[in-house]
């Protein structure tokens, strides 16, 4: 399938870093374009997106659930998806570390299925369209984490 990979920095002590990918109630407002539904928890959370790609109409209901916290080191993320005739899973594993006195996060993403109308569409589109998601969520992420911090 497709995969994604990255590392991030950041100027703040890696246990406040990694309490916050382990939170789904601050991850969620991070997603672009999207509406919460209901009330997330610490490991669960549900938006309604509105994804700007051409060959997805409508809305998108997104679930995020965070899996196998290990304190400070590494969390697992599963994104799934459902639309009117699509539908996707994607997996992210993220590992934190302290690096020249910074958090660092080494991240891999993996969409491990794709449904319905998604199956038809080239990888290549997929992809493209994946990664301006992934990139507006790095973008509203640090934001938040700065503020926060």
């Amino acid at each position: 399938m497709i995969r994604f990979e990255g590392d991030r920095r950041f100027a703040f002590p890696r246990a406040d870093v990694w309490a916050k990918f382990r939170d789904a109630r601050f991850l969620l407002p991070c997603v672009p374009d999207s509406t919460p539904i209901g009330t997330p928890t610490l490991d669960h959370g549900e938006c309604r997106v509105r994804p700007g790609f051409a060959f997805v109409r409508g809305s998108m209901d997104v679930t995020l659930d965070v899996l196998d916290p290990v304190e400070s080191k590494s969390v697992r993320l599963r994104i799934a998806s459902k639309g009117i005739g699509t539908s996707s899973e994607v997996e992210a594993i993220l590992e934190f570390s302290d690096r020249d006195g910074a958090a660092y996060l080494h991240w891999m993403a993996e969409v491990k299925q794709l449904g319905g109308l998604l199956k038809a569409v080239p990888s290549g589109l997929i992809k493209g369209a994946a990664q301006k998601v992934i990139d507006g969520l790095w973008q509203r992420v640090t934001q938040r984490i700065e503020k926060e911090s």
